[in-house]
């Protein structure tokens, strides 16, 4: 294997975002947590309060030479609605954002090229509101938050929520599944 990189992304819940992610074939580490604001060690409390800054985010280590970071951009953007917002479905706050944190220029410059794509695409009914911000600092989440639709498949949210998302996924992307 090659190198590692790092993608970190916000799109919602990272319960959501994680478990779709941990599929994904060429990615090695998904991280829970919080980025993109101000206060230092925000406890989930702290970011839920909307008064931090923080966006719900997650970060991903993943081998470039397995899935490049465009198509990791292609699939957070078909997971969840860059349309709207601080907001996903029934989660709302800025924390529930949608924003790209870009580690490098490289990163910024293909983020910026998809999300054009997608917009002269229309692919979605209004235009992509996905912030796009260079990455400062990723805090990681509290342990219980981490594998929490693996940990915790029957709980309503996961049910609800999360199942069907995950078998969006794994029919649309199911050429990048791991095996």
């Amino acid at each position: 294997m090659s190198r590692e990189e790092v993608a970190t992304l916000a799109g919602g819940c990272f319960w959501c975002m994680e478990a779709v992610f941990k599929e994904v074939k060429g990615v090695q580490r998904v991280l829970s947590g919080y980025t993109g604001g101000k206060k230092e060690h925000p406890t989930y409390e702290e970011v839920c309060s909307d008064n931090t800054g923080h966006a719900e985010a997650i970060d991903i280590t993943f081998f470039p030479d397995v899935i490049s970071f465009r198509e990791i951009l292609e699939i957070f953007f078909t997971v969840h609605d860059p349309t709207t917002l601080n907001k996903q479905g029934h989660d709302t706050g800025s924390q529930y954002r949608s924003a790209i944190f870009y580690h490098d220029e490289g990163q910024k410059t293909i983020a910026q090229q998809v999300i054009k794509e997608i917009n002269d695409a229309h692919i979605w009914d209004a235009p992509v509101v996905t912030e796009l911000k260079p990455f400062t600092k990723f805090h990681s989440a509290e342990e219980y938050h981490r594998d929490y639709f693996e940990l915790h498949p029957q709980q309503s949210y996961c049910q609800a929520i999360i199942a069907p998302k995950v078998a969006r996924f794994r029919q649309k992307w199911a050429d990048k599944l791991k095996v």
